[in-house]
């Protein structure tokens, strides 16, 4: 369970730095040269996917819910924002859900 948690964090890494810097060229004037690395992250982030145990639908699925988590650890982070209790309550119900979907009996 530790690992695919891991695994599903680090993927999530890769997807949301590989649109948080074409984000930072076009909305805040960045140098373009940071879409080389949003492009290798984006690749890196799409390797990562294909390491996960189960079939493609299940995987992107439970995958969702650690996105989430690990957005607003970033939102916190990266941006500054404080999270609120609803925020915090929404990543419970989400991480919840990925273990549902993810830890569920294999036939």
């Amino acid at each position: 369970m530790l690992r695919l948690t891991l695994l599903f964090a680090i993927t999530a890494v890769a997807e949301i730095v590989g649109c948080y810097l074409p984000w930072l060229v076009l909305k805040q004037g960045k140098s373009m040269l940071l879409l080389i690395p949003a492009a290798i992250s984006l690749a890196l982030f799409a390797w990562l996917l294909t390491l996960h145990p189960t079939a493609a639908g299940r995987t992107y699925a439970a995958y969702g819910g650690m996105y989430i988590v690990v957005a607003l650890v970033w939102l916190r982070v990266v941006d500054g924002v404080r999270l609120t209790g609803w925020d915090l309550a929404g990543a419970v119900v989400c991480l919840a859900g990925m273990a549902l979907i993810a830890l569920q009996p294999r036939a």
